[in-house]
């Protein structure tokens, strides 16, 4: 299985870099990843928010296959404690899905449009954070998730 990250909008922090590096490093032992990133709209002063979903959903949805599990991360999915996000990625492998895409989406969330096409969304939390921080720790999730499957000492219980 082949897991892509999708996001609007490059990182701009080092922190929040070296963050994503550490556990990319970590990641890639366990699982093909990849993190797409595209640009943000410029010239957004005279777009409506809907417009602005609107322009990053062609753009976001130019990314994903017919093929492709597409799971948002929306504060309005569903939530998960980190054994049972390890249980779910588990499912996938199992049921041979061949990739699944992990979505974070622009300031204003997501259009209509790719709600439609996802086949589920996950919310790292009820409170909310910024979309640079969100990236890191999904990506540390996703490590985590992995050293839970394989039994690695990471996780703590």
């Amino acid at each position: 299985m082949k897991i892509t990250l999708l996001v609007v909008g490059k990182t701009e922090d080092k922190y929040l870099i070296e963050g994503m590096e550490k556990y990319l490093n970590r990641l890639k032992h366990y699982i093909t990843f990849n993190m797409i990133v595209i640009p943000e709209l410029k010239n957004t002063k005279n777009l409506t928010e809907a417009q602005q979903k609107s322009k990053e959903a062609e753009t976001i949805l130019k990314q994903i296959s017919n093929l492709d599990i597409v799971v948002l991360l929306d504060e309005k999915g569903k939530k998960y404690t980190s054994v049972s996000f390890s249980n779910y990625l588990n499912k996938q492998m199992i049921g041979s899905v061949q990739h699944l895409v992990f979505v974070i989406g622009g300031p204003y969330g997501f259009d209509d449009s790719v709600y439609k096409r996802a086949n589920s969304s996950l919310s790292l939390s009820e409170m909310t954070f910024s979309h640079q921080m969100v990236r890191l720790f999904f990506i540390e999730q996703l490590y985590r998730a992995f050293s839970i499957l394989k039994g690695e000492p990471y996780h703590h219980e």
